[in-house]
């Protein structure tokens, strides 16, 4: 059965906009993506990866992220130590270090690699240094070291992309204080 792109794209839009929404995320935000093209498509995650397929959830995601204000950092594959791809503004502005590596379909993923390819001045960095507020994965690619803590699951009201599960995340102050503390 093929999957509809321009339906993937739509909704990988909608994810970040009602994660966005519920997380309350303000303009500037970090946001970290997690996608196993291959889990989209109801196969093995890192077995049949897709150029297509990425580039249509990017297409949505990055609408969406243009439209709020977001910044996206899309995490590569195991291969490439779950790395991260992101614009030169945004390793600047975080201070994050970068590494030379190329991603590709096959050693960094195919969102990684449409990424790398697509967005302006895009480099790869190590780590977020915990640094992102929010995240969406698609396929079970566990976003949560790139997550500042302490992350609160969002349930998302589409939780599945393609044949992939989609989990959304946020992150929240930590409430330190113990019982005499007053939280907001």
């Amino acid at each position: 059965m093929e999957l509809n792109l321009s339906l993937l794209a739509t909704q990988a839009g909608e994810a970040l906009q009602e994660l966005s929404e519920r997380a309350k995320l303000p303009s500037g935000s970090l946001v970290v993506v997690g996608c196993s093209t291959s889990e989209v498509k109801g196969e093995h995650i890192g077995s049949a990866g897709s150029p297509d397929i990425a580039a249509a959830i990017f297409a949505g995601l990055q609408a969406t992220a243009n439209l709020h204000g977001l910044q996206l950092a899309l995490q590569c594959c195991e291969h490439l130590n779950r790395a991260l791809v992101v614009t030169s503004e945004v390793a600047r502005e975080y201070r994050l270090d970068t590494v030379s590596v190329i991603p590709v379909p096959h050693a960094g993923g195919s969102m990684a690699a449409h990424a790398f390819a697509t967005l302006p001045r895009a480099v790869v960095v190590e780590s977020l240094q915990s640094q992102a507020i929010a995240g969406l994965d698609f396929g079970a690619t566990l976003i949560g070291m790139h997550l500042r803590p302490v992350v609160v699951p969002v349930r998302l009201t589409n939780r599945s992309i393609g044949r992939a599960s989609l989990q959304g995340a946020y992150s929240r102050p930590k409430l330190i204080g113990g019982e005499r503390a007053v939280y907001r």
